[in-house]
């Protein structure tokens, strides 16, 4: 899924000049796709309104993956033509997009981000910042903006601020930064915290006015306000800071504006304290034991059946590399791809499990000249939906009404079986096995370590998935939107009956069975798998631990985060 690429984001900065938002609040929107839908004579007073900003999940259109349009049409006044034609246009920011978009201004295309299929990329989490020439405008006349959007899957559309069009001007010459001494912005100590904030004036004269604070909680809640006048010298960088009292562990989303006569500026960011001091406890059923190890036996009644194909066209001198096959719980076919180093002996092995609707491809599970990789594609996924293909979305719920067929009940298992693969493979050292992955794939990690954990020797998720499902269902879009609909539009079932099928394979409740090392990559201004809910689940891991906190990423990590997995990895197996 487009949610594991990835990520939230320039860090979830909002930085523009907003001396006045030319745009109207409320646009019109349309499902479908048709190419004169950007023309600014096209007639849209048939389609509803929206409100851009959010996901169209929340505005009326549950369910709904495809394409879609946006157009809003409004007037620019000639009194900023001359700031225009000075300071090169007009700035359109139009915030985060899911996942492609086609962007016009009065029916010429303007900018674009992502592709779509076949060939199809997301640029879900990339900020749009385009800039339209002073000669495109109708000054003192109707302009119109066309926004054609393609949602692959999940959430779709114009999800996040700023949406603005405004002027370039004197405003381009402020920056606001926050100056943290933490580079990763984890605050830990007394519960009173001091936010520091950076006011970057690059003018010849300075700047009169007054900066504002917001501090709002993960949740939503309103934690502090404050306002302070302020002299932004010329040339000169100029600090403020604001007094938090009485903080509680947790992740803040923070707003600061500064607003003069001429200039106002603004940025968003997101700091944490102490976040492995939230407390969210685990909610195991009574027969929670019960219910892994009845599945493993279950598992174990299975013959396994293991394939190995070689690709010959995929094998190079440094590695083989096999198609894999194997049956797994309710006699499934899933398959996997196997890459070994060509060089002799016993090696350690690196298993990769995957994120949600995503496909392993042999590609992904190189891990050098001296670790075996193994990718494995769950069921209904990538090479695995022979058997079992519920779809995206849908996946989450299938069979959400009996925890005996639960679909993540099954999927949790052929972790357990790509284990009993890797195992039975003599030229694996069965006591360095590791296991590794990213959003699904950081709650496959966390569950393939806890019902295998006498064999699984190291785990390394990333912004980990199926955590903590009532608090996540408040502080994310996504898969709330599903479950709502599912509950209260379809009503297939009651709230309390959701949440006891998924106590069964939330991974904080599956964390403190882990017994080997961990090291988890978080990204700061991730509202896919937000923080809260990865740590949710690390909280309750006892074993050695790290965690890697990455400020200005979402829910995709940067190349770092592979960089320090793996010397983690190749430190606990005694690996240079």
């Amino acid at each position: 899924m487009k949610r594991i690429l990835i990520l939230i984001a320039s860090m979830a900065i909002s930085c523009a000049a907003i001396s006045q938002n030319l745009l109207p609040e409320k646009w019109k929107f349309e499902t479908g796709d048709d190419a004169s839908w950007a023309a600014p004579g096209f007639n849209d007073s048939g389609w509803k309104d929206i409100t851009p900003g959010s996901v169209w999940e929340r505005q009326g259109y549950a369910g709904y993956d495809g394409y879609a349009w946006y157009r809003v049409t409004f007037t620019i006044p000639s009194k900023f033509r001359k700031d225009a034609e000075t300071y090169g246009g007009l700035s359109l920011l139009l915030g985060k997009i899911d996942d492609v978009d086609f962007t016009y201004f009065n029916g010429k295309l303007i900018g674009q981000m992502g592709e779509l299929p076949p060939n199809y990329i997301t640029k879900y989490n990339e900020n749009r910042n385009y800039t339209i020439a002073a000669e495109q405008v109708l000054w003192d006349k109707p302009n119109t903006l066309a926004v054609r959007v393609f949602d692959l899957t999940g959430d779709g559309g114009i999800y996040s601020d700023p949406i603005l069009l405004t002027v370039h001007g004197l405003s381009d010459k402020v920056t606001i930064e926050p100056a943290f001494a933490e580079t990763d912005r984890i605050l830990k100590g007394p519960a009173d915290v001091t936010i520091p904030v950076l006011l970057k004036n690059s003018f010849n004269k300075p700047f009169k006015g007054i900066v504002s604070f917001k501090v709002i909680s993960e949740f939503g809640k309103d934690i502090s306000s404050q306002q302070k006048e302020i002299t932004l010298k010329a040339n000169k960088d100029n600090e403020a800071t604001f007094l938090i009292p009485g903080i509680q562990p947790g992740f803040y989303k923070v707003s600061v504006t500064f607003t003069s006569e001429k200039v106002i500026k603004k940025l968003n960011f997101m700091f944490g304290y102490e976040p492995e001091k939230i407390v969210s406890p685990q909610n195991p059923q009574p027969d929670f034991a019960n219910y892994w190890n009845r599945a493993k036996r279950e598992l174990a009644a299975v013959d396994p059946q293991f394939k190995l194909i070689k690709i010959d066209s995929l094998c190079t001198s440094r590695r083989n590399i096999y198609l894999v096959e194997m049956r797994s719980l309710g006699n499934i076919l899933i398959r996997g791809w196997y890459s070994v180093p060509t060089s002799p002996g016993k090696h350690p092995a690196v298993m990769q499990v995957q994120g949600y609707s995503s496909t392993i491809v042999p590609e992904y599970v190189d891990y050098g000249d001296d670790i075996i990789g193994f990718g494995l594609n769950i069921r209904g996924h990538g090479n695995s939906k022979d058997d079992i293909n519920p779809g995206f979305p849908g996946y989450l719920q299938y069979f959400l009404n009996d925890k005996e067929l639960y679909i993540y009940r099954g999927s949790y298992m052929d972790c357990v079986r790509g284990v009993d693969f890797l195992f039975s493979r003599p030229e694996v050292d069965t006591t360095r096995v590791a296991v590794e992955g990213a959003s699904q794939g950081g709650a496959l990690t966390y569950a393939t370590a806890a019902l295998n954990n006498t064999r699984i020797r190291v785990c390394a998720p990333q912004v980990p998935f199926l955590s903590d499902f009532e608090d996540y269902f408040k502080v994310a879009v996504w898969p709330g939107n599903e479950f709502i609909n599912y509950v209260e539009v379809e009503k297939k079932m009651t709230w309390d009956q959701v949440y006891n099928t998924l106590s069964y394979i939330d991974i904080k409740n599956l964390a403190g069975w882990i017994k080997a090392p961990m090291i988890m990559g978080v990204g700061l201004v991730d509202d896919v798998c937000p923080p809260h809910i990865n740590f949710a689940a690390y909280n309750q891991v006892k074993p050695e631990k790290t965690y890697i906190v990455y400020p200005t990423s979402g829910h995709g990590l940067p190349d770092d985060f592979y960089k320090q997995k793996m010397t983690f990895i190749r430190s606990h197996f005694g690996l240079k």
